[in-house]
């Protein structure tokens, strides 16, 4: 979270509305109007899947229409290694979150086809 959003977390909690509870999660919520991604709780509280793949369905989910997504792609993009990314990509095609099809293009080159849904 950058300093901005520090900030503004930190003046939502002082105007937090109503009682707070006794424990547990507090949510503040912070409207944002660029930059976002929206998750369903089917994939944010999946429980069949780790959350090293429901992280990495976030961060595909939030990258733009058209990026690399294979394992070598997403390792040199982030921090975890090969075998971490590709174990995640499994659980999120077991689970039908992530398809992937080999096709051939016109000019007879195979590529690997993407769909995250």
């Amino acid at each position: 979270m950058d300093t901005s959003q520090n900030t503004a977390l930190l003046r939502a909690l002082t105007e937090l509305p109503g009682p707070l509870p006794a424990r547990g999660v507090i949510h503040v919520v912070i409207r944002h109007t660029d930059r976002f991604t929206v998750v369903g709780n089917d994939l944010a509280q999946h429980p069949g899947l780790s959350t090293t793949a429901v992280g990495f369905a976030v961060r595909i989910q939030s990258l733009p229409q058209g990026t690399e997504v294979g394992i070598k792609a997403l390792a040199a993009r982030f921090p975890e290694g090969e075998k971490l990314i590709a174990a995640a990509l499994r659980e999120l095609e077991t689970h039908g979150y992530l398809q992937r099809a080999r096709t051939r293009l016109p000019n007879g080159r195979i590529v690997t086809r993407t769909v995250f849904c």
